[in-house]
């Protein structure tokens, strides 16, 4: 679906790896917004309702990783990862799958989610407030293509998944070049 819609301005509390923190745990805390990751960029950004659970850890993320230099043949700068997850849940998922591509954003908060306008209720599976699945195109902070997964509902009783799939959303950006 085509947007054109901005996304909104937040601060996201970040933990980057400072080999200057004395310790057995070498980061230190880093604020990093919107604009840091999105202005003058064109991005895919996708979002999903938590780290470390099945359908992300086994298919989206790794698939978005596994297919990241076909994205930047698209002229794709970026991909990010956002999960209503703190920086250290966020950082510990990326190791444990040896992420070196795609950036994992942490929305502890859910603020991003929240104004994005994706933030639905999970309690039925004990998480609480996370993100509904999906994914989008931004071009310098604007989103240009929407990939929603059907059923946007609080308490789903199913995960869809399908139309934020980085097989999707690359089909769709190779269909439009």
């Amino acid at each position: 679906m085509t947007v054109q819609k901005k996304v909104p301005f937040v601060t996201f509390l970040t933990r980057v790896r400072d080999e200057s923190v004395q310790g057995p745990n070498p980061y230190r805390w880093e604020e990093r917004t919107s604009d840091d990751y999105f202005a003058g960029k064109r991005v895919i950004l996708f979002s999903l309702p938590g780290a470390f659970t099945p359908t992300c850890s086994t298919y989206q993320l790794p698939n978005f990783e596994e297919l990241y230099d076909e994205f930047e043949k698209q002229g794709i700068d970026a991909i990010y990862c956002v999960s209503v997850n703190d920086a250290f849940v966020m950082n510990a998922w990326g190791k444990s799958l040896a992420l070196q591509k795609v950036e994992l954003i942490p929305d502890g908060s859910g603020e991003f989610t929240r104004k994005m306008g994706m933030l639905v209720a999970k309690d039925n599976l004990g998480f609480g407030m996370r993100s509904w699945r999906y994914a989008a195109l931004i071009n310098n902070g604007v989103v240009e293509q929407w990939f929603e997964e059907e059923g946007f509902s609080d308490n789903c009783e199913t995960d869809p998944y399908g139309v934020s799939s980085p097989q999707n959303v690359l089909e769709k950006l190779k269909a439009a070049a």
